[in-house]
């Protein structure tokens, strides 16, 4: 059974920082591409950011130069490291694992709300 559990959302103010862990399980892990996506009220799930099994990465303009991507393979977890945070960085945050195209997998996401 594949298992993607999303941790280390919650409420910071507008500068602050915050790290996204996404623990995996019941895939080759280090097969996968790992990636970051966000969902905000009323928008459509958008991607963050994305590591490859090379550990290439993929950063949506909107977070380049303030987020950081990284994976662990022992430890079977992905990271996603949030910097200078701003209000209109408020959305439920997934995880997602990807093989193939056709072959993909959700995390069950976590809250980040960006507000003073």
């Amino acid at each position: 059974q594949v298992q993607l559990v999303e941790s280390g959302g919650g409420l910071v103010q507008p500068g602050g920082s915050l790290r996204l862990s996404c623990a995996a399980s019941g895939i080759m892990f280090s097969m996968f591409t790992m990636g970051w996506y966000r969902q905000a009220p009323g928008k459509e799930r958008e991607l963050v950011a994305s590591i490859d099994s090379s550990s290439r990465t993929i950063y949506a303009d909107s977070v380049k130069g303030r987020f950081t991507i990284s994976r662990d393979n022992g430890k079977i977890t992905v990271y996603l490291e949030m910097n200078s945070l701003k209000p209109e960085d408020t959305a439920v945050y997934y995880c997602n694992a990807r093989l193939v195209p056709s072959v993909y997998y959700w995390g069950q996401g976590t809250q980040v709300t960006v507000s003073s």
